[in-house]
């Protein structure tokens, strides 16, 4: 099991936008499992009145997608942990496809995680994977593809410029 202190050793993510609390599982080079547990207090909700319905306090779905690329991330990044994206190898996320936001997920909720290494290519990886609250199913993914690249090559100036 890994928690938020050796997470934020693997990753260059902080508040707000640190989005996996554990990672329960790491299998290197096929899967990895983490957690995310959803709560009131989390910035999207802070313009949400008292008496506000139930559905205004439903997760993003964009931060919910963000967390599950935390723990592909994790998978990723343990082996050479990067958490100063100014040094050393960059995560780049390149696109997503065949995903789908299947079930609200709300404060008090759970989430877990489930990434699949589906295809490494190099330094490039393809993720597959979903999401769940208890048994329901909240998220999928088909496809995401990572990257990562020299952050030299990111914040450098062009050559003649």
């Amino acid at each position: 099991m890994i928690g938020v202190g050796e997470i934020k050793r693997i990753l260059p993510h902080r508040y707000p936008m640190l989005l996996v609390d554990r990672v329960t599982e790491v299998v290197p080079g096929e899967r990895a499992s983490g957690l995310k547990a959803i709560t009131c207090n989390e910035p999207w909700y802070a313009k949400v009145p008292d008496d506000a319905p139930e559905e205004d306090y439903h997760y993003p779905w964009t931060v919910l997608l963000e967390s599950w690329c935390h723990v592909a991330g994790v998978l990723v990044a343990r082996e050479r942990p990067n958490p100063d994206v100014r040094t050393g190898m960059a995560m780049l996320l390149g696109g997503v496809t065949d995903t789908g936001f299947h079930h609200p997920v709300v404060p008090g909720d759970v989430v877990e995680h489930h990434v699949r290494l589906a295809r490494r290519v190099g330094d490039t990886y393809v993720f597959e994977g979903e999401s769940l609250v208890g048994d329901t199913t909240v998220l999928t993914v088909g496809r995401l593809t990572m990257t990562m690249r020299p952050a030299s090559e990111l914040t450098d100036a062009p050559a003649g410029a």
